[in-house]
């Protein structure tokens, strides 16, 4: 049975992880996404695959799409100051992939 592998990372890792699943003879079909905690920009992957071939893509998508800390500006409003806003540096994950994993009944490419 075919898989429909619908992958969710972050924008930073797309071209790499792209790049390694072409390289391991799998066809991607990207689509552009926004989204999350950041509302930062993610990329979709469409991998159609035999049902043999789904650990193979899932390991490829988990070594190239790794969660990382990363360093944010967020406005916050200290209540002595009276409503001015002053940039805070705050520590969080990005990266990662959210991963579905689907039937599909019928595939053909033209």
């Amino acid at each position: 049975m075919m898989k429909l592998v619908y992958a969710i990372v972050h924008d930073e890792d797309s071209p790499r992880l792209m790049a390694e699943l072409n390289r391991a003879g799998y066809r991607v079909t990207k689509l552009n996404s926004s989204g999350g905690f950041l509302r930062s920009g993610n990329t979709t992957l469409m991998i159609v695959v035999e049902e043999a071939q789904l650990e193979e893509v899932l390991a490829i998508v988990r070594k190239y799409s790794s969660s990382r800390q990363a360093a944010i500006n967020t406005n916050v409003t200290p209540s002595s100051m009276g409503g001015s806003y002053i940039p805070y540096p705050v520590e969080v994950m990005v990266g990662g992939a959210t991963v579905f994993v689907l039937n599909v009944e019928h595939f053909e490419k033209m």
